[in-house]
């Protein structure tokens, strides 16, 4: 939409106040305010709800591969032949084998439940979930036979645990007696403390080289799952479909989204309703957009009428007034840009200040699954946020510019 020079200039004009229309610049300053709070505030949510799903799926990810096979009764006996027919699957980048068990840890007299996971100990030092997430001693300690372990940042304060100091843990597969069978209880060092940043994994992990967990849970060269990572996550259904078929009878495939399908729906779900509510902020503030349109046609009645005495066509006076309410639009958009951009930046300070001030706890990690605020910006979405805004302020323009466009001089003027 090109603008002559004195379109330009009468817009530039009814964009000020002028006198006895302070009213109307006031409405026209909250359209352009809340504006600015509704596009700020859906970039914002937006924003931290991808950095969640991301933040959340490499961690998960990470740690349990896009999918397992998992064999019947928790024990695969042939694993070392499944390894190999995963990893001449297409599309699988790796398979590991590796054993997961739910037991009981203690340390001076605290007792917690704790998540047992026997690697490999090349796959430990190779995997990027752990690497460079290590707080105090080091991976490199964990060597079969050593007796040691690695274990969660939450989990070693639960515990009161400290690098070099020892743990038990109790595992109910123990040695059968006239009695009863009697729980097996082992002692290991604790060598090394992580922190991934997802609660639940910080809380429960007790990372251990695979020989010593087969020989804490009295499985011989038996492993309970074959981690699988492949190309492409949204995938692996697709991808591992042919393994699952060679696989039929002695395991069973479980994929990322079986195994995590609640948490990741609910997610979608809540990314959706909250796109759909904060964008009624928009719509609000583009009524305050009409209003104070209709109200400054109203108010510049007479000025339009001798516009049109002077030769303005009625396509001028629109373009004038869509002018105007654009601009106001584009204004706010552009500051709620900035002002979600500068909020993102400082989200975990601002997170931090707020709980300093209300005593309470914003983000308890036990709930949230992550131990900080994470934010991901997509381009697209920012785009189609603006265009909204945008498209949405232009289409508030169209009923007060034809209003204006459809003044009569006759009329307006006949008393003058």
């Amino acid at each position: 939409m090109i603008l002559t020079r004195y379109e330009r200039m009468i817009a530039k004009r009814y964009l000020l106040p002028g006198k006895g229309e302070g009213f109307i610049f006031l409405v026209a300053s909250i359209s352009l305010f809340a504006v600015m709070l509704g596009v700020a505030a859906l970039i914002i949510v937006m924003s931290v709800m991808n950095g969640f799903r991301a933040e959340l799926f490499d961690k998960v990810v990470g740690l349990n591969g896009h999918a397992v096979v998992q064999g019947y009764g928790g024990r695969l006996s042939n694993w070392q032949e499944i390894v190999r027919q995963a990893q001449a699957t297409p599309g699988v980048t790796s398979a590991v084998p590796l054993i997961e068990q739910p037991l009981m840890a203690s340390y001076d007299g605290r007792v917690e439940g704790v998540l047992v996971r026997g690697m490999r100990r090349s796959d430990i030092l190779d995997n990027p979930t752990l690497n460079g997430k290590v707080l105090s001693g080091s991976l490199e300690s964990l060597r079969p036979g050593s007796d040691n372990v690695a274990i969660g940042a939450r989990l070693a304060e639960a515990l009161g645990a400290t690098v070099g100091g020892s743990i038990t843990i109790i595992a109910p597969q123990g040695r059968t007696t006239p009695f009863g069978t009697v729980p097996r209880i082992v002692q290991y060092n604790v060598a090394a403390i992580f922190e991934v940043g997802v609660y639940d994994y910080d809380k429960a992990f007790v990372i251990m080289p695979v020989e010593d967990a087969q020989t804490l849970l009295m499985l011989g060269d038996d492993v309970g799952m074959v981690e699988v990572q492949t190309v492409d996550a949204d995938k692996v259904g697709e991808i591992l479909a042919p393994l699952a078929a060679k696989v039929g009878g002695k395991a069973v495939v479980a994929d990322w989204r079986s195994m995590n399908s609640a948490l990741f729906e609910a997610l979608s779900v809540e990314r959706v309703a909250m796109f759909v509510i904060l964008s009624l902020i928009i719509l609000v503030a583009v009524f305050n957009i009409l209003s104070s349109l209709i109200m400054l046609v109203r108010a510049k009645t007479r000025d339009i009428a001798i516009l049109r005495t002077m030769g303005a066509s009625r396509r001028s006076l629109m373009k004038i007034f869509m002018t105007v309410g654009v601009t106001i639009g584009a204004l706010g958009t552009g500051a709620g840009l900035v002002l979600g951009a500068i909020a993102l930046f400082f989200r975990q300070p601002v997170v931090n200040f707020v709980q300093l001030i209300t005593g309470q706890n914003l983000w308890d990690p036990s709930i949230r699954f992550l131990t900080e605020l994470p934010s991901k910006t997509d381009p697209f979405e920012v785009i189609a946020v603006t265009v909204m805004a945008l498209g949405f302020s232009f289409l508030a323009t169209l009923y007060p510019a034809y209003k204006a466009a459809s003044t009569d001089p006759v009329q307006v003027l006949r008393y003058e």
